[in-house]
């Protein structure tokens, strides 16, 4: 016959149910949370035209002969589609800090945004030498395409250069200062290239600065199905993540088989950071900030984070594209240049606080 647990085992034990519930309400609420911003924010981007915020310019554009036009084929793939390069990013960002335990870890580490910048370059000076004039502004989807596969293929080159420099993912240091300089290499490379043929410096810069306004149904297309694969297969790891970060030793001692682990990771970090950047060139901050405010907010293990820095990344890219359709209007600022100052002052405000908690 077994006895029943003393007081204060009992005491612990309810106590320890308790706190895990408390956590289960944080986690639900901060999706909840997220589900509603986006919402919101999505209806604010269908709302922002020429004019900034205006419900009378949306209502007449409701009622206007190119109704269909403007919401249907301009601001709702624009909106769906800031949310979806987000989320990637957010996802990517989840994995590069959970893969290297370190969390200033941001999904361009790895020289993906070298390889992708130095192969639109390419694109934008062979076309300008050849006399096709093919810039970020250009109406010809034959142009958008030859970018857009440009920069996911240079994403992807851009990785195996540092897997073959870093001979593989067995050495995560290793990794990441192959990473640092196949991103100094490739990024020199494009600087040559511009001094060559100034011509394509311009859409050098729009890359750099990144943009939502190129997107359209094909884009979204793209983007969440790009998301739908990645996200349940960086899910389907999240118990190892969890296990790399009691250590190498304790997660080698569970019986994975880590350097298999680290490369599918990689792979899968870089096929979301390469199809982001494809689509809306390099965005700031995001994949760094994303993961950073879920842990704040509902700290859990891997399975949820990835899950929740998505649905972050998606939230932060969509609010920033809407100001920076607001701020100035009716001109745009660059999004990426919105969330490297908000991102950016995040960081700072954080690291402020930290010190004044350390003094």
């Amino acid at each position: 016959m077994s006895l029943p647990p003393s007081p204060p085992v009992a005491a612990r034990a309810q106590a320890q149910l308790d706190a895990d519930r408390l956590e289960r309400r944080r986690r639900h609420r901060l999706l909840v949370t997220l589900a509603a911003m986006g919402l919101v924010l999505g209806a604010l981007g269908l709302a922002a035209g020429p004019s900034g915020l205006s419900w009378h310019e949306f209502m007449a554009d409701l009622q206007g002969e190119q109704a269909a036009l403007i919401l249907g084929q301009i601001r709702a793939p624009r909106t769906l589609g800031a949310w979806g390069v987000g989320a990637l990013l957010g996802l990517a960002g989840a994995l590069a800090q959970g893969l290297f335990r370190n969390p200033l870890a941001d999904p361009y580490l790895l020289g993906t945004a070298a390889g992708a910048g130095l192969a639109v370059v390419l694109v934008l000076a062979g076309a300008s030498l050849g006399g096709v004039a093919i810039g970020l502004a250009s109406a010809e989807w034959l142009g958008r395409l030859g970018l857009v596969v440009a920069a996911f293929v240079g994403a992807l080159a851009g990785l195996v250069f540092t897997l073959a420099m870093a001979r593989g993912a067995r050495e995560p240091m290793r990794l990441l200062l192959a990473g640092v300089v196949v991103g100094v290499v490739l990024g020199a490379a494009s600087d040559l290239v511009t001094t060559l043929s100034p011509e394509a410096l311009r859409g050098k810069q729009s890359f750099l600065l990144g943009s939502t306004g190129f997107l359209g149904w094909s884009s979204c297309a793209w983007l969440f199905g790009g998301l739908a694969l990645l996200l349940p297969l960086a899910r389907r790891h999240a118990r190892a993540l969890d296990a790399l970060t009691l250590g190498e030793d304790s997660a080698a001692s569970l019986g994975l088989d880590l350097p298999r682990l680290r490369l599918v990771l990689v792979l899968l970090l870089a096929l979301a950071t390469g199809l982001a950047v494809s689509q809306a060139g390099l965005v700031a901050f995001v994949g760094l900030v994303a993961p950073h405010l879920v842990r704040r907010h509902a700290p859990a293990p891997q399975g949820y984070t990835l899950l929740a820095s998505a649905a972050m990344g998606g939230v932060l890219l969509l609010g920033a594209d809407v100001v920076a359709r607001r701020l100035i209007a009716p001109q745009e600022l660059p999004v990426g240049v919105v969330t490297a100052l908000l991102g950016g002052g995040y960081l700072m405000r954080l690291l402020h606080r930290k010190e004044a908690g350390g003094a």
